[in-house]
């Protein structure tokens, strides 16, 4: 991947600042058409990064900067969660933490539609900010979002995706993000909308 000029960016290759399989799969499915290998961290002897902010920006800058520090590769680092309006945005940035150590999706569901008894607005959203650097030190961080709408459903439904995937409800297309084939998936969520625009930020260089 390449862009022109003397900031010209070229890799075949990089590190993705997490150990997410799912996020693994994904990023790889949506970035092979570009001949770019995406390698977990994990597999280049990289441990998990503090994620200490209140902001997805913040998080994900954080954990680029880790991974490309330790491995001397490109790294890309996805900070995303659900949001949902009733409470106030939350679990957000705690997402994959919501109910604790250690990190459960079944638990974390459990507990939003616990938290979510009675509540009549189920509007919800996940929010995916991206951050790729060129090395660890990168003056110019590319930074890329996307955000992908619908709802919270008490009822889980969908052996695909992960996370919250079963329960987040899309009413346009009549199932959650667990029932989705994983290609129209990669059209269509928070971060298949991050990676299009990380892409053509890419190439505006």
């Amino acid at each position: 991947m390449a862009a022109t000029g003397e900031r010209e960016v070229m890799f075949d290759k990089l590190v993705l600042a997490s150990n997410n399989a799912g996020k693994l799969r994904e990023f790889s499915a949506l970035l092979a058409p570009l001949g770019v290998s995406v390698v977990a961290q994990r597999e280049l002897g990289v441990g998990e990064c503090e994620e200490p902010h209140a902001t997805f920006l913040e998080n994900a800058l954080e954990k680029a900067r880790h991974a490309s520090r330790v491995t001397g590769l490109p790294a890309l680092a996805d900070d995303s969660g659900l949001c949902v309006a009733a409470l106030g945005g939350a679990p957000g940035v705690l997402s994959a933490r919501y109910a604790g150590e250690p990190k459960s999706d079944a638990r974390n569901n459990a507990q939003l539609i616990e938290r979510l008894q009675g509540v009549t607005d189920r509007r919800a959203w996940f929010y995916c900010v991206l951050v790729l650097l060129r090395h660890a030190d990168d003056p110019q961080p590319i930074v890329a979002d996307g955000c992908w709408r619908g709802e919270v459903r008490d009822q889980a439904a969908g052996a695909g995706g992960f996370g919250y995937d079963p329960h987040f409800w899309l009413p346009e297309h009549g199932l959650t993000a667990a029932e989705m084939p994983a290609a129209a998936k990669n059209e269509v969520s928070h971060r298949a909308q991050a990676t299009r625009q990380l892409l053509a930020r890419l190439s505006a260089l």
